[in-house]
């Protein structure tokens, strides 16, 4: 008979991690995150009752609101220092047919889905995310400061504004829902590498992508 092991087996070892994230890389992403939350989170007390009600101190919601805007853009133009911040923002504008073909694999849910460090859908949230930013703090500034543009501007800003906001956070929303999805994803995110098995296994083009010169 088998000796009985005095204590818990020990854990398998861990297999070989490559790098994916700086730490910049790392910083601009949470200080990203912190203020959109704080946007959202915030639009919601001023734009639902219930919370109105419960948080009340509208002008001071309006004040952060506003601020959290202004400065949401900020953490990515500081980390444009990055050389390896960079090197993703050209990743992420670059598309090519293997993005194609993920996309159509994606929407039939088969497998098959080949990219690089980011795939087809990580570009296409980027560039749209990207873009609504840009609208929200054009209509928000037309919004706020009233003598830049005439009445019918600032209610079609008001206009675009609040439906884009609703968009941004279904959006949001199903970027949360994915990543919950992949916690080896969030893992490189938050440490900076990845397993080298899911690397290769989810975005197979990315080691020819770092071969590419």
């Amino acid at each position: 008979m088998p000796p009985r092991p005095d204590g818990p087996a020990a854990p398998a070892p861990a297999g070989p991690r490559v790098p994916r994230f700086t730490p910049t890389e790392h910083r601009v992403h949470r200080a990203t995150a912190t203020l959109m939350a704080v946007c959202v989170l915030t639009a919601g007390c001023l734009y639902l009752p219930f919370l109105a009600e419960l948080v009340g101190r509208r002008a001071l919601l309006v004040t952060v609101h506003e601020w959290s805007g202004i400065l949401l853009p900020v953490p990515l133009l500081l980390g444009l220092g990055s050389r390896a911040l960079r090197a993703d923002l050209t990743r992420l504008n670059r598309y090519g047919p293997h993005d194609r073909q993920w996309l159509r694999a994606a929407l039939r849910r088969r497998g098959g889905r080949p990219a690089g460090k980011f795939n087809a859908g990580q570009k296409l949230y980027a560039a749209w995310i990207a873009g609504a930013v840009l609208v929200m703090l054009g209509t928000g500034l037309l919004m706020w400061f009233t003598d830049l543009a005439p009445l019918v501007w600032r209610t079609g800003a008001t206009f675009v504004h609040d439906w884009l906001a609703l968009a941004v956070v279904l959006v949001i929303a199903g970027h949360f829902w994915k990543a919950f999805g992949d916690p080896e994803s969030r893992r490189g995110l938050r440490t900076g590498s990845v397993d080298a098995q899911w690397a290769r296994r989810e975005h197979p083009l990315w080691e020819h992508e770092n071969n590419t010169p």
